[in-house]
């Protein structure tokens, strides 16, 4: 049986690994591509967006190794873990849309979509482990966040 210690590390380091995924597929529009985009006034610096993500990764994984210690069989658990892959895949689809395909619009549909999926992510881990829900809150406001700067993006582009 795994302790509580164990799931919560291999939970963060599965979320750091999406976030490096991510990351390769930004890295190579970073320089080019986004930085001749016409971006909105309320654009945070550049330098913020890794700390930021590698933060809200390692929150990531500690809440979901919170809910995977309540134990895989509560259905509760269940579909917390499945809400919480989907929006993983969501996220890495994100990246990989709006730097690597260099679609703001579809990249605002995935990311809409993942908003959603993350509140009812937050359901279910309050369900499951309502510290596990509460250390989401960041990621979501970001991920609202970061959804108002891809529209705006779109629109000025």
């Amino acid at each position: 049986m795994f302790s509580k210690i164990r799931y919560i590390s291999l939970s963060v380091m599965v979320c750091l690994l999406v976030g490096l995924i991510a990351s390769i597929v930004t890295q190579t529009s970073i320089d080019s591509w986004y930085f001749d985009l016409i971006k909105p006034t309320f654009t945070p610096p550049a330098w913020l967006f890794a700390p930021v993500w590698m933060l809200l990764y390692v929150l990531m994984g500690v809440a979901m190794g919170l809910v995977l210690n309540r134990g895989l069989h509560h259905i509760w658990v269940k579909t917390a873990i499945y809400h919480f892959g989907f929006q993983l895949l969501l996220n890495t689809a994100w990246s990989i849309v709006f730097f690597g395909l260099q679609s703001p619009f579809f990249a605002l549909m995935i990311i809409l979509a993942l908003f959603v999926v993350l509140l009812f992510t937050f359901k279910w881990f309050k369900i499951a482990s309502p510290l596990a829900a509460y250390l989401l809150i960041p990621y979501i406001a970001w991920v609202g966040c970061a959804a108002m700067l891809n529209f705006e993006i779109w629109r000025l582009n």
